[in-house]
């Protein structure tokens, strides 16, 4: 099993989650995060004052998978993910040594 981390642009939430159910995926978990690479933040003025902000809003999605079936869902969400700017995201895949559904104790690929 496989799990992937995307760091995704907010904006493109809808667009990932639509193209992850459209290829089948049953599970997946969005979290508001903040941060930033080599977009390094930007200025805004509000009410007259100059603020730098440094943390930009991103949305972070995991799901865990089969591990036959990583390809197919890197390839959904850079599909569905990608403006071609900077700041699209990243996507992490991590190895998953077990899980367990605690409701009937299923264990494995069963339990996802």
């Amino acid at each position: 099993m496989k799990k992937i981390v995307a760091i995704i642009q907010p904006s493109k939430f809808d667009a990932v989650k639509e193209a992850l159910i459209a290829i089948g995926v049953d599970g997946m978990t969005a979290s508001e995060a903040r941060g930033f690479g080599r977009q390094k933040g930007h200025r805004e003025i509000f009410r007259g004052r100059e603020y730098v902000v440094d943390l930009l809003p991103k949305i972070q999605l995991e799901v865990v998978v089969a591990t036959e079936r990583t390809e197919e869902v890197i390839r959904a969400l850079v599909s569905a993910a990608r403006t071609g700017r900077i700041g699209d995201g990243k996507i992490f895949v991590y190895e998953v040594a077990d899980a367990i559904r605690i409701r009937n104790e299923e264990h494995g690929d069963a339990a996802i």
